[in-house]
């Protein structure tokens, strides 16, 4: 093998990191021709914590990695890329108050794109990362790309948008290693990363205080924070729709929980081997339903509540003063510096105390620069079941098992990183992708990947509209 493997130039994405270190390590160790280039995508130390080129450290880490290595290191400088498709669609998707995420179009546009195109350049015949994931080729030359190996570092949520070209030049040595194992690795062969801390923060910026981050393009405009009450629920005509219509759909006997009752994701991420499971709902029922009706149970509930003043005296001297009058549906709990700057589920930053319970935000309302809050995990503005993702926001890895409009399949999906599979049935349909979760899922926000697995492989995914 190791001769067979002499034949092929590989170029390791080399970050100074623990991971990316051992995958060049054992890259060379099977007898692979390997050089590394490190890229460098942000200039800008002014927006990170800690104030400092982070990079220049990182670059002097990956340089002596590859010293000890014995392998040939380059320097590409990606700034100009990273700038113009990451970072500015980072600031277009928040100002219209969605939540993207960036590490997911850097791995799109960035690492298996224009750094590909550079290594390929350079004679490269595959791209090797650090990541936490594992790539089969089939038969027939395409390729699959599964869970990695350890259950609380998969990180094939981040490559969710690869091609299968990308994928064909892709080379994931770690998939099939544990952290601590990789810690090992890099011990015994002295690496000068062994020690070295994960990143943190937004990829390759770093660890950032996203409001402040935000504000380098998006002014800073003052607006209420409005608590929302159980008894909105009750009254809005979207939500008991919703609601008539879920329990329509599910089938004689089961049960069906309205709200998520759980805490923050667990830490396992992994299906580790858990069956799909059957679903709550009747399939006859669900193929029954027209465009229209998956539209509309894929909407996320509006708050429109408005507040009237009154005027009261106060005090011996009874002094005039305004006040909002008592309200139902929500009362305002404080300030806000601009909707933009805050995301569904939430919970730091937002300055309010007075409740037994965390406060969460549950809604954002851009053109009226309005947050709203819950209180407690169990808060039904929290929970959604179906979401939608626009056709030309559908991205298939596998095009060959592609769903077609009008079928219907069970997979499990992630809605973001941390979190544990989810049973759901994907309905195909003209105007779009609908995923309907068999259990609520807490804080789905426009802007966030979906992706869907079959079994331990990754099928998919697609920016979620609705």
């Amino acid at each position: 093998m190791e001769e067979e493997n002499r034949h092929y130039k590989v170029c390791v994405g080399l970050s100074g990191g623990v991971d990316s270190s051992v995958a060049a390590w054992l890259l060379k160790q099977q007898g692979y021709d390997v050089f590394a280039m490190f890229m460098q995508n942000w200039h800008d130390a002014d927006a990170t914590l800690h104030g400092d080129c982070e990079w220049e450290e990182d670059r002097f880490v990956a340089e002596m990695v590859a010293r000890k290595i014995d392998i040939p290191f380059y320097f590409v400088d990606l700034s100009k890329q990273y700038r113009q498709r990451v970072v500015d669609y980072m600031f277009s998707e928040y100002e219209k108050g969605r939540t993207p995420n960036p590490d997911v179009l850097c791995n799109r546009e960035i690492k298996f794109d224009a750094f590909m195109q550079v290594a390929l350049k350079y004679g490269a015949d595959y791209v090797a990362t650090g990541h936490y994931c594992r790539k089969e080729v089939l038969p027939d030359g395409t390729c699959r790309i599964l869970e990695g190996t350890d259950p609380n570092k998969d990180q094939t949520y981040f490559l969710c948008q690869l091609s299968q070209e990308q994928l064909q030049k892709a080379l994931f040595p770690i998939g099939d290693i544990v952290k601590p194992e990789v810690r090992r690795l890099a011990k015994e062969a002295d690496l000068p990363s062994a020690e070295k801390k994960d990143s943190q923060g937004i990829c390759f910026v770093g660890k950032v205080d996203l409001p402040t981050f935000l504000q380098q393009k998006l002014a800073s405009v003052e607006g209420d924070v409005v608590e929302v009450f159980d008894p909105y629920y009750a009254a809005d005509p979207l939500y008991q729709w919703q609601q008539e219509t879920l329990t329509g759909l599910v089938n004689p006997g089961a049960s069906l929980e309205r709200t998520v009752h759980y805490a923050p994701e667990e830490k396992v991420l992994t299906s580790d081997g858990k069956p799909l499971g059957v679903s709550p709902f009747a399939d006859d029922a669900l193929a029954a339903l027209s465009d229209e009706q998956l539209q509309k149970l894929a909407l996320p509930v509006h708050y429109d509540i408005g507040f009237e003043t009154e005027t009261y005296r106060s005090g011996k001297h009874h002094v005039k003063k305004t006040r909002y009058k008592d309200n139902p549906f929500g009362r305002i709990v404080g300030r806000h510096e601009g909707a933009q700057f805050y995301t569904i589920g939430q919970r730091k930053g937002l300055g309010i105390g007075g409740h037994a319970h965390p406060v969460f935000v549950i809604a954002t309302d851009i053109d009226a620069n309005r947050v709203y809050v819950g209180e407690g995990h169990s808060h039904k503005g929290l929970s959604r079941f179906c979401l939608q993702v626009a056709p030309e926001e559908i991205h298939w890895i596998r095009p060959d098992l592609a769903i077609q409009p009008g079928e219907m399949r069970r997979y499990r999906v992630r809605i973001r990183y941390r979190q544990p599979l989810q049973s759901a049935t994907l309905l195909m349909r003209a105007s779009g992708l609908y995923i309907l979760f068999d259990a609520p899922q807490r804080g789905i926000s426009p802007g966030q990947f979906a992706v869907w697995y079959d079994g331990q492989e990754m099928l998919g995914s697609g920016v979620i509209q609705a």
